[in-house]
């Protein structure tokens, strides 16, 4: 996994001087710290030996450096160099600092790359980077993470119009055009090739010689950095440097400063390694954000009188003819504009019923798949049939009937009216419930074990109705459900072990689970403080209820609780809760609640449950075994 992981857990080197515990890196980095140090780097065409000379020599002069960016081809041109390539990734040779690439292609890059994918670690959704070999990672496909405090977005691979490896493909620019809606400013935004027409408007005595409009550049970056508007934009494959002005984004404050990097060792040697110190956007005072050096300029984009119809990678990377048969709808019925020559649908219209780039879209904008979502179906599922993200996922993945289930952005009404779906992992009736770690059945509520568990005895309870959340439970299941939680502090207590239970309260949510995570008794002292800190880093402050008992601050939750929100909330030892409404543009991790826990824990391998799965037979082992320990604690036996 690579070291910038998940939010709160896996970004640069943990900090232990607030708690002895330690804290994540995430919640570690602050205003007060100094700026991280990072490296840009253009084509490296499997010149290995020759980058890491030269980050060796850049940190003795003017380091230490954080991390290393690399732009443009990053895999040999010929076979001669696997050999020297070959010595890092088999481990004879080592990267100094964590080394992240998204040139994707050359000599070599099918093999190595399928491994990486292969790997039991780098499974699911890992924007943040597929592992290849100590400290190097794979940035694939497109997406965005935070790395020390920076936010960082990026598209692997190239625009192509052969199919070959290592080209990009229209649901990568479509997630990245989501990703622009989202709040929040992009720090650095990593292409291979060069936007189109971003030197137009630029002093024309800075400009290198050599630069071609027409040959190496891609307009559907132009495009995406236009919408992204990140500060840097950093990128390679044109065989020189180039550091442009900076220049004013349109319905932004802040400027972007475009980089062109050259090759490792080219002859006329261009400058290919660059270092940047950037304060995070999310940490600068707005003064600083909207700060202008005196030769900004317009920006190059909405200069430029470019076509109108701008030509979208015609072969999209991992597709074919038969994704079609994903689809569920009747073409002829469905479309509404977009040109639809394509089989996959317009995030943005579907997500809120509009595209600003109209009939020139060159994804479906379709009116059913626009209701399906709106009644609360996964995107995924619309788009291409099928969900990869199992329980993490807040969405139905099957389709719904008219007032089957309302608007996906109205509450559930909590009635045994709701909607059932044969999907659901955790519907006792469906036949994707993963019934061999069931521990426990009542009348209304269940226990099970976790499926890939932070640490032992990591349970869930989880009602029987297929129900959106546990706050708006009935009184039966309710008073059900607080038998459980009194069952199992009894159960940890008695190995001096407190429970800590945490909720995601999501408006789009489909059947709640209330997750129980025991921690050493001798780490319960420092839990408010280190979700505080955690709120803090996130920009939010969690409220506190503080009832005379569990079973009371649980009631004036309850009471307080608007179903139109989302809300995250955790039980702390002693039974004070913090909760936290989640606004409908807030991005909040959906992870949150296990992330923090394993930073307490000092666990931050096992922050993302896909790292932690077991084979079904271990499964069941370890929930035979629970039982067995659980039994006389049991309130159903």
């Amino acid at each position: 996994m690579g070291p910038s992981g998940s939010y709160f857990v896996n970004q640069g080197h943990f900090i232990r001087a607030h708690f002895s515990s330690g804290l994540s890196p995430t919640l570690a980095a602050n205003s007060d710290m100094a700026p991280p140090r990072i490296l840009l780097c253009g084509d490296v065409l499997g010149r290995l030996n020759q980058l890491c000379k030269r980050i060796s020599s850049v940190s003795k002069s003017a380091g230490p450096f954080d991390a290393l960016f690399c732009v443009g081809q990053f895999f040999p041109e010929a076979s001669e160099g696997l050999q020297e390539f070959n010595q890092y990734i088999e481990g004879s040779s080592k990267f100094p600092i964590p080394t992240y690439f998204i040139g994707d292609y050359g000599v070599g890059a099918p093999k190595v790359l399928s491994a990486a994918s292969k790997e039991a670690a780098n499974k699911g959704f890992k924007m943040d980077g597929l592992k290849v070999c100590e400290n190097l990672y794979w940035l694939k496909g497109s997406g965005k993470f935070t790395l020390h405090g920076l936010s960082i977005a990026y598209l692997s691979g190239k625009q192509s119009a052969s199919g070959q490896s290592g080209v990009y493909s229209q649901d990568d620019v479509d997630a990245l055009r989501a990703l622009a809606e989202e709040p929040g400013i992009v720090d650095i935004f990593l292409t291979n090739e060069w936007p189109s027409q971003v030197t137009i408007g630029a002093a024309s005595s800075d400009i290198p010689s050599g630069i071609s409009e027409t040959t190496g550049t891609d307009s559907v970056i132009s495009d995406l950095v236009s919408e992204i508007k990140p500060r840097y934009h950093v990128a390679g494959t044109m065989g020189l440097f180039y550091a442009r002005e900076p220049y004013v984004n349109a319905n932004a404050v802040h400027v972007t400063r475009f980089i062109g990097l050259a090759p490792v060792g080219n002859k006329e040697k261009q400058k290919f390694i660059h270092a940047i110190s950037p304060t995070p956007a999310s940490t600068m005072c707005p003064a600083e954000i909207c700060a202008k050096p005196p030769n900004t300029t317009l920006s190059p984009y909405t200069l430029s009188e470019r076509a109108t119809n701008i030509e979208v990678a015609a072969n999209k990377s991992g597709e074919s003819a038969s994704d079609s048969q994903y689809w569920r709808y009747d073409v002829s019925k469905r479309q509404k504009h977009g040109d639809g020559t394509g089989n996959k649908l317009c995030f943005k219209y579907i997500s809120s019923g509009s595209c600003p780039r109209g009939e020139k879209c060159h994804f479906r904008h379709d009116e059913e798949a626009r209701e399906q979502s709106i009644r609360g179906v996964c995107f995924d599922f619309l788009n291409k049939g099928k969900c990869e993200k199992g329980p993490e996922c807040n969405f139905k993945h099957s389709l719904q009937e008219e007032g089957d289930s309302g608007s996906a952005r109205r509450s559930f009404s909590g009635t045994p009216k709701s909607y059932r779906s044969k999907e659901c992992w955790f519907c006792l009736s469906s036949p994707n419930v993963e019934s061999h770690l069931i521990t426990s059945i009542g009348e209304h509520c269940y226990c099970a074990l976790a499926k890939g568990p932070l640490v032992e005895d990591h349970v869930l309870i989880i009602p029987v109705e297929h129900l959106p959340n546990t706050l708006s439970l009935t009184a039966e299941c309710e008073t059900e459900l607080v038998k459980y939680q009194k069952s199992l502090k009894a159960y940890f207590e008695n190995q001096e072990k407190e429970a800590v239970f945490f909720e995601w309260v999501s408006r789009r949510g489909t059947h709640a689970n209330l997750q129980v995570v025991p921690i050493p008794s001798s780490r319960a002292s420092g839990i408010q403080d280190i979700f505080n800190l955690a709120a803090k880093r996130l920009g939010f402050k969690f409220k506190a209820i503080e009832g005379d008992n569990s079973s009371e601050s649980r009631r004036i939750l309850r009471m307080q609780y608007d179903k139109s929100d989302s809300l995250f909330y955790v039980e702390l030892p002693g039974g004070a809760i913090l909760s936290h409404e989640i606004e409908e543009n807030e991005r909040f991790p959906i992870q949150f609640g296990r992330e923090v826990l394993a930073g307490l824990l000092n666990m931050a391998d096992r922050a993302d449950w896909k790292n932690c799965q077991l084979s079904k037979e271990e499964e069941t082992e370890m929930a035979e075994s629970f039982k067995k320990r659980f039994e006389s604690y049991d309130p159903i036996r």
